[in-house]
């Protein structure tokens, strides 16, 4: 590993170490774009992950944020899967019965397109409040709409204003460079004697690390974070950890937290991850180039054997699995279930974005799922289509 002199944005204490370097790769990964032409000139940057040996944080320490656009245009909804739904409606019925959140006020941080925030409101008939500048409001119809307010803006100090019983942030942590900065300003957001819940949903670094998966690293996610780093930027930043845990296949980490006030509060098990973090990033640099060949050589096989190879998951995992690999060319069928995507061109990529139904026609020998946790639910809808491919994933 090469040591830099940037400060780890984390605990702000650590130094970061080099271990891995991808060139060249999309600087969005969900913004679509309208034409082939588009696509292929979308703009491009570098990854250098750095790792932090004193609270575990991984980071890309050459990220540029103004490369970013987050607009209405940024297509990442979810919930056209019924395994993602199944995920979604359970958890905040747990977050509901473990809070009492009834007739409460909901905020999210970074809310998409919504469904997560509607999806509590309904459950619990509370009121909510959404951030994000890719909201777009109506895209998801409830009855209770009328009880959600969207801003179309990024989350600020601004923001404080708007007070809620309960804070959630999924999936974005891992696009904010200077993560300790924007878990302060939530933190500040909150008043002197409030018990607000804040919870945060992020993907796991170490399962990343550990399975080689080099198409889970992409420069839209510049923060990197385990179960142990990201209980530790939360007490840094003037929280009390009330919940630390893995979900979604062990893909997803949780984080449930409330405003310290002086309390040191429980600390869990998992958070002492600091030495089988810096051996997984070992792992991880020392065997990344392995997986990436034999990735290549499977996809030339198939090639050279006249076999079909359909993509299933136009999103970032695809993104990075084409583009890392140098291989965008090589596959030329990707579908996705979200409608919204179907006929856009992927960035980088370059490829049009066919719907599920197109297999029919396109006949693959091969799928290749994006995610594992998907393989049951798209082995059945292949069936229903009576498409008889070999379904692998990553």
């Amino acid at each position: 590993m090469q040591q830099t002199d940037q400060v780890c944005p984390s605990c702000v204490a650590g130094k970061m170490s080099v271990f891995y370097r991808v060139e060249d790769v999309p600087v969005h990964s969900c913004l679509l774009v309208a034409t082939e032409q588009d696509a292929k000139e979308f703009p491009r940057k570098d990854i250098a992950l750095g790792f932090c040996d004193a609270c575990g944080f991984v980071s890309n320490v050459i990220f540029d944020s103004s490369a970013h656009n987050y607009s209405p245009g940024y297509e990442d909804q979810q919930s056209f899967s019924g395994t993602f739904n199944a995920f979604a409606r359970s958890l905040a019925g747990r977050y509901i019965e473990r809070y009492g959140l009834n007739d409460k006020t909901i905020l999210e941080i970074g809310c998409s397109k919504g469904d997560f925030l509607i999806l509590m409101c309904e459950l619990g008939r509370n009121r909510g409040i959404g951030i994000d500048p890719s909201c777009v409001p109506g895209r998801v119809q409830s009855e209770i709409a009328d009880d959600v307010t969207f801003i179309n803006e990024h989350y600020s100090e601004a923001h404080s204003k708007y007070q809620a019983d309960f804070i959630c942030c999924r999936h974005t942590l891992e696009h904010i460079p200077n993560t300790a900065e924007f878990v302060s300003t939530v933190r500040k957001s909150i008043p002197g004697g409030r018990s607000t819940v804040v919870s945060f949903e992020l993907p796991d670094v170490s399962r990343v690390l550990k399975e080689l998966a080099f198409w889970d690293i992409y420069y839209e996610h510049c923060s990197y974070f385990s179960l142990g780093s990201l209980a530790r930027l939360f007490r840094h930043c003037g929280f009390e950890v009330s919940a630390l845990f893995k979900e979604y296949d062990d893909q997803y980490l949780l984080i449930d937290a409330m405003p310290a006030n002086g309390r040191a509060g429980e600390r869990f098990k998992v958070e002492d991850d600091l030495a089988s973090l810096k051996d997984a990033v070992h792992f991880f640099s020392m065997n990344h180039e392995k997986k990436m060949a034999d990735w290549r050589t499977f996809i030339q096989e198939q090639s050279r054997a006249g076999r079909k190879i359909a993509i299933w998951g136009s999103g970032s995992k695809c993104v990075a699995f084409l583009t890392t690999l140098k291989m965008e060319d090589a596959v030329d069928c990707i579908v996705d279930i979200n409608p919204h995507r179907h006929g856009k061109y992927i960035p980088g990529v370059a490829k049009q974005i066919r719907s599920p139904e197109s297999l029919k026609k396109y006949h693959p020998d091969v799928v290749i799922a994006m995610n594992p946790i998907y393989k049951s639910e798209i082995q059945t809808m292949l069936d229903e289509m009576n498409v008889s491919a070999e379904l692998t994933a990553v």
